[in-house]
């Protein structure tokens, strides 16, 4: 598969925007998916955030693999990276929000104090890729519909401060990519979860990934979704089987379509694409 390359002129300037608000905000909310807790972190902004302060929120922890989630949570505290996991679509995602940043900005707040300086609000910028759901938490975040919530990549195109409450102001971004996906198997997690586009690379590729990816790590899954599936298959035999046996006759398009909705929507269960064994080479 050839390297993709996208990088929109809007998250070019975002990028910029990021570089020069940085000194604005005490410290940086890093959203990423919970099914994706690595591969959806964007290297080129975690060069640009380097020491600030930062939290981490592993966000659509109702889709992840709660077991995983846990193994990635541990991970990132290892590394003192204050860590946590949400569903921005529940109220209760304020109130952790507001407690994890805090907690991470207690001392600034002691040493202020201690000089007589008050401070009533924190100020943070939420980064992250396309379709991490930083609409939602803003949303939620705010007590109501200020950013533009969408189920594709890319729909947030400018920057806006906004205030939650007397706790917290946030800078949002539009999602943004890193230029090219040199790692093949990183594209097609963000693939499959739906963070680029669909046309950027050809879904029965995606379809394929997906299929070996549950049939190693999800297989009862898999099974009880598509009940006729034969694992013992090769990936490309399973997805001309199936498209038989749903009665699509020779269109398999239409089965890419279906998978990948399916594994999108939760509806295959709840899973991650990261592992942290893969770190050491052992996943």
């Amino acid at each position: 598969m050839a390297t993709i390359q996208w990088f929109p002129g809007h998250m070019s300037k975002a990028r910029r925007q990021v570089q020069e608000n940085i000194k604005f905000v005490d410290f940086v909310t890093i959203l990423v998916d919970a099914r994706l807790p690595l591969s959806s972190q964007n290297p080129m902004l975690t060069k640009i955030v380097g020491d600030k302060p930062k939290l981490l929120i592993l966000n659509k922890a109702d889709l992840a693999d709660p077991v995983r989630i846990k193994e990635w949570q541990s991970y990132f505290e290892s590394q003192e990276i204050p860590t946590l996991s949400i569903n921005s679509k529940e109220q209760s995602a304020v109130k952790k929000v507001t407690d994890a940043a805090k907690k991470l900005m207690a001392d600034k707040l002691a040493r202020q104090k201690e000089r007589g300086i008050r401070i009533e609000t924190l100020r943070t910028m939420i980064i992250g890729i396309p379709n991490a759901g930083k609409s939602t938490l803003m949303n939620r975040l705010a007590g109501k519909k200020i950013a533009v919530v969408g189920n594709k990549p890319g729909v947030t195109k400018g920057q806006q401060w906004l205030k939650s409450n007397k706790d917290l102001e946030i800078l949002d971004t539009p999602g943004i990519l890193w230029p090219k996906f040199e790692d093949e198997t990183v594209a097609l997690k963000l693939a499959l979860t739906g963070a680029i586009k669909d046309n950027l690379l050809p879904m029965d590729e995606v379809t394929i990934f997906g299929l070996n990816y549950f049939k190693k790590h999800y297989p009862e899954e898999l099974i009880a979704r598509f009940k006729q599936l034969d694992l013992s298959q090769e990936a490309p035999d399973m997805i001309m089987d199936m498209t038989q046996k749903l009665g699509f006759r020779d269109d398999y398009d239409r089965f890419y379509s279906l998978f990948v909705k399916d594994v999108r929507d939760g509806k295959l269960g709840r899973y991650c694409l990261d592992t942290v064994g893969e770190l050491d080479g052992n996943d």
